[in-house]
Order: C-alpha cells, then sequence, then structure tokens
C-alpha cells in the first residue's frame, strides 16, 4: 500500500483583480501613445507598468534601470498578492491575465540580477517563477 506524497491541501490560485483603466494606460504605452513613465506614475501599484519600463530599459541596454524596475515591480506585485489572500506559496496562474504584470517582473527581475551577477537572486527569481506557475516562462 502506498501513501500519498502530499497530504496537505494545495493552496487555491491567487487571481489578482482586474484593472481596467490602469490595464488601457498600460497599453496606450505599449503602442507608443504615451510614455510607460505615465502608466507607472498614474498606476504605481499596476505591476504592468513596471514590467513594460523593465522591458523597454532592457531593450536599450539598460540593465540597473531594468533590474530596478521589475524590482519595483515584484514588490507591489506581492502586495496585491497578499491583499488577495495568497500566504506566500501557491499558484499565480499566468493564463488570469491581471496576475501576467507580476510574472513579467519577476521574469524581468531574474534577467536583470544575472546580467549584473546577483545568481543567487536569478536563481531564486527563475525558482519562483516556476513554482508560481511552470508554464509562465514559456508565455514571457
Amino acid at each position: 500500500m502506498s501513501l500519498p506524497q502530499n497530504l496537505l491541501p494545495q493552496p487555491p490560485e491567487t487571481l489578482l483583480p482586474e484593472e481596467p483603466e490602469a490595464d488601457a494606460a498600460v497599453d496606450a504605452a505599449r503602442s507608443g501613445q504615451t510614455p510607460a513613465a505615465d502608466a507607472a506614475a498614474h498606476f504605481p501599484s499596476h505591476s504592468a507598468a513596471w514590467a513594460l519600463l523593465a522591458d523597454q530599459a532592457w531593450s536599450r541596454g539598460s540593465v540597473v534601470e531594468s533590474y530596478a524596475y521589475a524590482r519595483t515591480g515584484y514588490h507591489r506585485g506581492l502586495d496585491a498578492l497578499r491583499r488577495n489572500g495568497w500566504k506566500g506559496h501557491g499558484p499565480v496562474p499566468w493564463k488570469h491575465v491581471p496576475n501576467q504584470g507580476f510574472l513579467r517582473c519577476l521574469s524581468a527581475l531574474a534577467r536583470a540580477a544575472s546580467e549584473i551577477g546577483e545568481s543567487g537572486e536569478a536563481a531564486r527569481c527563475a525558482e519562483f517563477l516556476r513554482d508560481c506557475d511552470p508554464a509562465a516562462a514559456d508565455h514571457i
């Protein structure tokens, strides 16, 4: 007779709430209609704005700037996750669009940390991303 490997119930998925105004600001910035910094300034708790800034800085070769933006969005995302019932572990699914800003920041933070030689942080962020949603890295 074999026993189940994990007797503890898995935590439920954490689903961040939709933020239509913030998403519209990020979409406008993504399409070049407005600067991404405007979206972050008007919606500073919205991780998707910080993820966009991190990606734009990365594409310009501004690795430290990308790191700073990603770290800001990551921490703002952790705050949002906790406000929405996350207890420090459990699934944060990519398929739920409001979660994608946080997951993008986590990926950008891993990328930038690796580039500046913070290999431990890069590994922790990459593992955290897999723990949140194993498929997320494939989408980013």
